[in-house]
């Protein structure tokens, strides 16, 4: 568990052995199964989580109860809810596993002293935020200007590891189409 966030930092960032200890004796482990919730809306959110195994999924559910997948993780991926996170107000968002799921925590308060103690790990999740927000913006971008089979094929190409994991009817939410149109953009391209 604790030499997948280390192999992951280190694409980033070099880190001492000392650094190492430190980072890792900040981590706290997380086991869910699947269909548990990791953040609920309303909630407070203290933590930001490392996927060490599984899938999860962030979704926003209006008054309705419609539901707007916003995000999916799986392993090496980083996943909470951000806003909440950041500026101390309860969770806007959900997030549920899709599998039973194996996580590294860290908390807020760890976190920014992580950043004031060994400051190479300001420069790893500024990073890891820009990748974020590029891929947040890329996928805005598509939604605006790409057809439903265009953005099937992106998230394809992107994500082919998470085809299999995630059922059909989260996938297709995730690209803002119909279950069913999903099925007909799969067997037009079979």
């Amino acid at each position: 568990m604790q030499q997948k966030i280390l192999d992951h930092v280190s694409k980033i960032i070099d880190l001492s052995d000392e650094e190492k200890a430190e980072f890792l004796s900040i981590l706290s482990p997380v086991k869910l199964s699947k269909r548990e919730y990791l953040i609920k809306s309303g909630e407070f959110v203290h933590h930001n989580f490392f996927v060490v195994k599984g899938c999860l999924r962030s979704f926003y559910r209006d008054d309705q109860e419609n539901e707007a997948n916003l995000q999916f993780a799986m392993e090496d991926w980083w996943i909470s809810d951000y806003e909440a996170l950041s500026e101390g107000i309860p969770a806007r968002l959900n997030v549920e596993c899709l599998e039973d799921c194996e996580l590294l925590a860290i908390h807020r308060d760890a976190q920014e002293e992580l950043y004031r103690r060994i400051p190479k790990f300001e420069r790893f999740f500024r990073i890891k935020v820009m990748n974020s927000f590029i891929a947040l913006r890329c996928r805005i971008m598509s939604s605006l200007q790409k057809s439903s089979k265009e953005r099937y094929l992106e998230f394809y190409d992107r994500f082919p590891e998470l085809e299999n994991r995630i059922a059909n009817y989260h996938i297709a939410n995730y690209l803002g189409i119909k279950p069913e149109s999903l099925s007909r953009i799969r067997k037009e391209l079979i």
